[in-house]
């Protein structure tokens, strides 16, 4: 892909925070914190170790909000995060956390596909879901709100994810094949494209949102847009937005935070 940018330089996040240690320290510590003061539940969705959901109760009947990790589809897990259910856990919202194996043990259509599986397992809760996620987990979002789930298990309700909410979200995989970033994916254009919602069929239903820190580069807010606009275009509601003052590692922070702008978001999504 010849386009005159710089790809490794615009999708080199850590290079671009060199403060991400300890950024990722904290998520560690305060994550754990939360999981002391409100065990999850574990969740199987398959038989690998990683193939597991941790859901942080709330106390209404109401959709559950999933947030799904990033880490470039090849690093971390759902643990890390533990501590964004605080915000919406506070308002009574359940929220779901999956992990998911990693590149490149596993490709990105893989993951995908144990995302779908997660999903599915969640659906059978029988309430409705939201799908966030951050990075790599902003793409999963797109993916699964962009699924067939008919198609996929006729066994499901017809519209199980209702909204998806991407943070800082991948959604045009094509310009990381050239990067360091696909050492392990070991995508090709073709691969990359397939695995691109960006180029899948729109959906049909629910709600997008994406969003951006304010302070990432500009294929992240390209990404987003890009997103937003055709999706847009072909007919669902969407919503493109910036985390104020923030890069790509804390763009997540707000969800820990029981008043903010993202938490009161998520919460409309959840109840309307």
């Amino acid at each position: 892909m010849s386009t005159g940018v710089d790809y490794e330089v615009e999708y080199n996040n850590r290079a671009r925070v060199p403060e991400n240690p300890s950024i990722m320290a904290g998520w560690a510590r305060d994550a754990a914190a939360y999981r002391a003061r409100h065990a999850p539940r574990a969740i199987a969705y398959g038989a690998g170790a990683r193939n597991s959901i941790d859901l942080f109760q709330g106390n209404d009947d109401g959709p559950v909000v999933v947030f799904i990790h990033g880490g470039y589809w090849q690093a971390l897990d759902g643990s890390f995060f533990s501590h964004l259910a605080c915000g919406l856990n506070a308002h009574g919202i359940t929220v779901a956390i999956p992990s998911y194996d990693l590149c490149p043990a596993v490709t990105v259509e893989e993951i995908i596909q144990q995302m779908r599986m997660a999903t599915r397992e969640l659906a059978r809760l029988g309430r409705s879901l939201i799908i966030s996620g951050h990075s790599a987990g902003g793409h999963l979002a797109a993916c699964m709100l962009a699924t067939d789930w008919p198609a996929y298990d006729a066994s499901l309700p017809a519209d199980p994810v209702v909204a998806a909410y991407a943070i800082s979200g991948l959604f045009d995989l094509g310009p990381l094949v050239g990067t360091s970033i696909n050492r392990a994916l070991h995508l090709d254009d073709a691969a990359a494209r397939a695995a691109s919602p960006l180029f899948w069929k729109a959906p049909l239903r629910g709600s997008l949102d994406a969003v951006v820190g304010e302070n990432e580069s500009a294929e992240y807010f390209r990404q987003s847009r890009s997103i937003v606009e055709q999706w847009g275009a072909a007919g669902i509601a969407t919503r493109f937005g910036a985390v104020p003052s923030a890069n790509h590692f804390t763009a997540i922070a707000p969800l820990a935070d029981p008043g903010s702008p993202m938490v009161a978001r998520m919460m409309e999504l959840a109840r309307r």
